[in-house]
């Protein structure tokens, strides 16, 4: 009889005691069974690490938010299972979600599922990453009905880490998320270095979990799209030298352009300032070695959102990038 692959559980958490509590309850009720969970918290003032510990959790402290990827990268140092299942304090799920999430992944190196908006369940939040030519991405579905389109399980080649399982050897193969993001589009690099090297998962839509979204600070906080823009240019000069420029610029004003609709423009030129005097190591072989992985994953992202409207933001980019060269 073949063992049971083993799952340990990481949630990097910042305050919101109330949503973690809510998310290691549903951890606690899993029909399979998690060996280990790891909340690393980031310097909560709320009596999150207590509430964690009162759960049976075991809590790495940090004495101030050091950010998503290092959160996750000391949490999976604790671990030593087959599998790392990595979650945001925001998610919510069924007893038997873990389970189908293990059974979907097979023998792949990761597996997601579908997030659907815990406010309206009908609405997707989001399934897999697409990225663009233009170093933008987008998580695919987010703010679609729910349908047959987001139900065809297939390839992932991009993982969101909002709630994803992923093989702890992935993390010493391609090595850990990329610290120099802090937050937000660690998932996307961490995803680009695993294309590189052909280690590909799937999406496994019959795993259904509910996510609250940017229940931290809130989708278009200054804070949130500072980070936002910074990583954008961070994730461009690691792994796009060489890539074509109209895309780029097409990509990076529009979203500017969206930022300035939200009020958030400033903290959009900011991130940009931060992005280019901020120093990265450039990945080796540069747009020649992801090009292939990316314009794929950009024909998929155009396939997606004909199919289930276009977004204003992406209508514009593919009027304004032009076709792969």
């Amino acid at each position: 009889m073949t063992p049971r692959a083993t799952v340990s559980a990481v949630i990097p958490n910042w305050n919101k005691a109330r949503l973690l509590e809510r998310a290691l309850d549903d951890l606690g009720r899993q029909s399979y069974p998690v060996e280990l969970t790891v909340v690393v918290d980031n310097g909560s003032t709320d009596g999150s690490a207590q509430a964690a510990e009162g759960r049976g959790a075991r809590v790495v402290r940090f004495p101030r938010n050091e950010g998503f990827a290092r959160a996750v990268n000391r949490g999976v140092a604790e671990c030593s299972s087959e599998w790392v299942l990595i979650l945001n304090n925001d998610v919510t799920f069924g007893p038997g979600w873990l389970a189908e999430l293990v059974a979907g992944a097979g023998e792949a190196w990761f597996a997601v599922g579908k997030l659907v908006s815990e406010a309206d369940p009908a609405v997707i939040d989001g399934t897999y990453d697409a990225v663009s030519r233009g170093g933008t991405a987008w998580r695919c579905g987010a703010g679609r009905k729910d349908g047959e389109l987001w139900s065809r399980a297939g390839r992932a080649a991009f993982p969101p880490l909002t709630a994803a399982l992923v093989r702890r050897e992935l993390f010493e193969r391609v090595g850990p998320l990329d610290e120099g993001f802090e937050s937000y589009l660690e998932d996307v690099d961490f995803g680009i270095r695993c294309a590189r090297r052909g280690y590909a998962g799937v999406y496994v839509p019959q795993a259904v979990a509910r996510h609250a979204g940017s229940a931290t600070l809130g989708a278009w906080h200054n804070a949130t799209v500072r980070r936002i823009s910074r990583n954008q240019l961070i994730l461009i000069k690691k792994h796009f030298g060489g890539a074509p420029l109209r895309p780029i610029v097409a990509a990076q004003l529009l979203w500017g352009i969206t930022a300035l609709g939200h009020g958030a423009g400033w903290a959009w030129l900011r991130g940009k300032i931060d992005g280019l005097r901020r120093p990265c190591a450039k990945a080796d072989g540069g747009w020649p070695e992801i090009r292939e992985t990316v314009e794929e994953s950009e024909s998929e992202l155009r396939r997606l959102q004909a199919a289930s409207g276009f977004d204003r933001y992406w209508r514009l980019y593919f009027a304004l990038a032009g076709t792969g060269s």
